[in-house]
């Protein structure tokens, strides 16, 4: 022991790593070693404090006494002292009320929660007794403002801070600056700050708004769905309270993501959205002139509001029924400002996304927006997470079928966020929660978490009759008073408020509404357009598939040089060399241009013409099939260098991030990021086509119908791996008639380029129109480095994206009696089968756009075989999937359009019907893929 002594000195290295060891002993003696627990065991009271620089914490006090001591030849203590096993105890009572007092804290409105007893909030638990209440103890890191209290003082402390309204989790954090932070801000105020007349009163204000809102919605509206807040008021001070505390920090963005319930209190109240506009909402009235449109609790909004910061930009994110999933388009969009801001911090824009209590528990992509916090492609400096707890998710769901942890916010502690659940009926302890949450976001850009347990006083919606299922909540609901008027009774109590003023508060609520005018107290009128993303360059513009995407052969040979260049200190590893030692190649001319080369250099001529480019996937950097190397890992220090980055002096940002394995939560992500940076190439690349089906909501309520439903463009680009390889049933199909079955109103575009060249000009294509309309590329595997997939550098300088490729053989157009359509890598095989048969009748012609499908450009590839007899559509996919079922139709179209009598008969070749998507055994696939090649020319 006394070796580890002399080697484990407090002031030296050592020191922290012995504090937290302490700390764990105190919470659990068995944690730490024999020799560690016998030495704290016998551990003596300090008696006076050392004097450096750098105050000490009290535990580290401890130690540096005991080596005081021992310097000067001191004898400690006695190891059985019962006064020091006390002290130690009383650290270790405080120290549970840290860990548990949350467990009997009183955060229940309804006092509905069956508490579990706490046994280490005990004294017994500790051997600590009443007869030890008036005996004086070291306080330890308790905030009491003196370093020795009595038992009593120091219990007294623990239960007013950690027991009264607000319950705080935070000792999961293993940062200690972060819980020393914590803790000061908590018990140096017992939880229980002194606000002024003059904030409460602004509270009891925004309380009498939440209410007066939903009391005239209810009486004008009975039994019309709206997802009202009652029993949730304070929900309304609190984002009032983050919003003006975030501007004072010099927030100049903030963007919600949030459900329905309380959403249109939000709008109105908060937002500034016109009482009038909501009404007109509610009576029918059309939002967006075309389009299918949305209910009014999914839509957006925008507005500036003052605080004493200045002018901030609220931001409120359309939203689905499928709850969460707004959470990462939120989170998307805010990374999208900050980077637009070059908001590295993330100081300038802040994400706030408000939850329901079953949702926040049960929804996966809950724990994958978590997941992307702190990851360099994802994070945003922090999001303030608020569950709006009405303790049944559902209006049948009980707490015991909703999760299996205590709490709904548990999910919460993967990332170590503070999580402070709050009495939604105690308006002071709402906002004191609110003001450190956003604190602790701004000191520490890390996500933090609000459960305000409160409950809903109607049913899941104003439809519903929930007592049916809950009698026992719902009856104790009937006779419960609101948070407006519990409020209201606290402060005239108080003196700080009488009777009268809180009854002209909601009279003059009530002639606002009835008035029309605007009831957010901080709404702009006129406000900084500066602040909002301008998408004015890209309205009104009618749909077209051409675009001018040629550049000057000199600047494009200049540019591919760039993206070639390593610095002489980056080591190379072999094979990546070789690829850049062919790129060079074909910059120069001495070799065709290949999949890889033709991409990269996309990216860096719209970087050098000022768009932004942003990629992200689960593999993207190499690129699954190793085909991009856009980071090269230097293999003398594993350091990394991505040519893009250097492309030209004041270029703009490029981003290559490989991802987290997600599909769902990084590409709502994505989505958001691009609905909020319209000049920018948005790219998410699935590692295999197939893996966005763990995304699909994503496409269903965003991608697909963000525009129809809510006017909300966006030029997101998905590159989704799609080829039969004999890979087997997951590793083949992209499911591209999924796609295609949701295509309608020119809502996006579904591509399958083939060549170089095309996914060239495609890629440009998509950002130098001033047209935003997703983009889905079925993208190649084998391609990447077929010999024939190939181009050269004059269709790359010259070129433009063809929808259609036209026959590329040297036929005579009269002999052609048969025309093979197809789409994809099936068209390599095609040719080859034509070439080796030496099939001179058929033509091959490649459908490169499915959607919106070209029409007029197959007319005019097909229209000059004169003695055309028959057309086939050869895929490789099932007869049910692929784009036969949803192209047939266009297809028909055509063939009619062809002189009278001629192209009407119109064949399938393909693999048979199959419920999955490719066939698992190699000679299976290999027989299939002949077959549906001799199909095409032999039907």
């Amino acid at each position: 022991m006394e070796l580890m002594w002399r080697t484990s000195h407090v002031s030296g290295g050592n020191a922290h790593y012995v504090e937290a060891l302490y700390e764990q002993y105190l919470v659990d003696p068995n944690a730490v070693p024999d020799e560690w627990r016998s030495y704290f065991d016998k551990l003596p009271r300090p008696e006076g404090s050392p004097t450096h620089d750098v105050p000490l914490s009290p535990i580290r006090e401890q130690f540096y006494q005991l080596a005081r001591n021992r310097r000067n030849g001191q004898a400690a203590e006695s190891a059985d002292s019962g006064e020091n096993k006390k002290q130690v105890k009383v650290l270790q009572l405080i120290n549970a009320y840290r860990f548990r007092g949350h467990q009997k804290a009183d955060i229940d409105p309804l006092d509905l929660r069956n508490p579990v007893p706490v046994p280490d909030l005990d004294l017994s638990f500790h051997q600590l007794s009443k007869a030890d209440m008036d005996t004086e103890f070291q306080t330890g890191s308790l905030f009491l403002g003196k370093d020795k209290a009595t038992l009593k003082e120091i219990v007294e402390a623990l239960e007013r801070t950690y027991c009264r309204s607000i319950g705080c989790e935070f000792m999961h954090i293993v940062d200690t600056e972060e819980k020393r932070w914590l803790q000061q801000r908590f018990e140096s105020v017992r939880s229980s700050p002194k606000f002024s007349d003059d904030v409460r009163k602004h509270v009891m204000e925004r309380l009498t708004a939440a209410e007066g809102l939903e009391n005239y919605l209810a009486s004008k509206y009975p039994g019309t769905k709206r997802f009202g807040l009652e029993g949730g008021e304070n929900f309304i001070p609190m984002m009032d309270e983050i919003i003006q505390r975030a501007g004072g920090y010099g927030t100049k963005e903030v963007v919600i993501g949030m459900a329905h319930r309380g959403r249109l209190n939000l709008l109105v109240n908060i937002l500034g959205k016109s009482p009038s506009e909501l009404i007109e909402e509610f009576d029918g009235k059309k939002v967006i002139e075309s389009g299918s449109g949305d209910v009014k609790y999914h839509q957006g909004f925008s507005s500036n509001v003052m605080t004493p910061g200045g002018e901030v930009h609220l931001a409120l994110a359309f939203n689905p029924s499928h709850l969460e999933i707004v959470s990462p388009v939120v989170e998307g969009s805010v990374r999208a400002r900050q980077d637009r801001r070059e908001d590295a911090e993330g100081d300038k824009v802040l994400p706030i996304n408000v939850h329901g209590d079953a949702a926040f528990a049960g929804q996966g992509v809950v724990m994958e927006t978590f997941q992307m916090s702190q990851t360099r492609a994802y994070r945003t400096g922090g999001t303030v997470h608020i569950v709006i707890n009405n303790q049944v998710g559902f209006t049948t769901s009980h707490p015991e079928d909703t999760r299996s942890t205590e709490y709904c916010t548990d999910i919460a502690k993967m990332v170590q966020a503070p999580i402070f659940h709050v009495n939604g009926d105690d308006a002071d302890a709402v906002l004191h929660a609110t003001q450190v949450a956003i604190d602790y976001r701004q000191q520490f850009h890390k996500d933090v978490v609000i459960d305000i347990v409160c409950y809903r006083r109607r049913g899941h919606n104003e439809a519903d009759e929930p007592s049916g299922t809950q009698p026992m909540m719902y009856s104790k609901i009937k006779k419960h008073k609101s948070a407006r008027e519990l409020y209201a009774d606290r402060l005239i109590k108080e003196g700080v408020i009488d009777e009268e003023t809180a009854k002209a508060m909601i009279e003059k609520y009530r002639e606002d509404l009835l008035a029309g005018n605007h009831v957010a107290d901080a709404l702009v009128k006129e406000p900084n357009k500066g602040l909002f993303v301008d998408w004015t360059p890209y309205l009104g513009h009618e749909w077209t598939g051409d675009a001018d995407t040629s550049i000057d052969m000199k600047r494009m040979q200049q540019l591919a040089a760039r993206m070639c260049e390593i610095p002489d200190g980056v080591q190379v590893q072999r094979q990546v060399a070789k690829i850049y030692e062919d790129r060079r190649k074909m910059q120069a001319g001495g070799m065709a241009v290949n999949w890889g080369f033709a991409e990269t250099l996309a990216y860096a001529t719209l970087l050098d013409q000022g768009h932004p480019v942003r990629l992200t996937g689960q593999d993207s950097g190499r690129g699954t099939f190793s085909h991009r190397h856009a980071v090269i890992h230097n293999q003398k220090d594993g350091t990394t260098y991505v040519p893009l980055e250097h492309i030209r002096e004041g270029q703009p940002r490029f981003t290559i991030h490989d991802s987290f394995l997600s599909e769902e939560a990084v590409l709502a992500f994505e989505y958001g990021y691009a609905t909020t940076m319209p000049n920018a190439l948005i790219i998410w690349e699935a590692q295999f086509g197939d893996f966005f089906n763990g995304a699909q909501v994503v496409v269903d309520q965003f991608i697909s119908s963000g525009e129809s439903k809510w006017a909300r463009l966006c030029g997101l680009t998905l590159l989704l791996p799609h080829g039969y390889e004999g890979q087997g049933p997951e590793h083949s199909s992209a499911r591209l008639e999924r796609f295609l079955q949701l295509c309608a109103e020119h809502n996006m575009q579904v591509c399958v380029p083939t060549t170089p060249a095309q996914i060239f000009h495609l890629l440009r294509r998509q950002v130098i129109r001033p047209i935003r309309k997703p983009l889905i590329v079925m993208s190649p595997k084998s391609l990447l480095r077929h010999k024939e997939a190939t181009s050269s550098l004059e269709q790359l300088a010259q070129g433009r994206f063809e929808m259609v490729l036209a026959d590329q053989g040297k036929l005579a157009a009269e002999k052609v009696k048969r025309v093979v359509l197809c789409a994809g890598k099936v068209y390599y095989d095609l040719a080859a089968y034509r070439s080796e048969k030496e099939r001179d009748d058929t033509a091959v012609v490649r459908v490169e756009q499915l959607y919106p499908f070209p029409k007029e450009e197959l007319h005019e590839a097909l229209k000059g075989y004169a003695n055309l007899e028959q057309i086939v559509w050869c895929q490789e996919e099932p007869l049910n999937q692929g784009a036969w079922y949803q192209s047939q139709h266009h297809l028909r179209v055509v063939a009619d359009m062809l002189s009278e009598g001629l192209g009407r008969e119109l064949k399938f070749a393909g693999r048979p019907a199959s419920a999955a998507p490719a066939a698992g055994y190699m000679s299976v696939h290999v027989e299939q893929q002949r077959q549906l090649v001799e199909d095409a020319f032999n039907a």
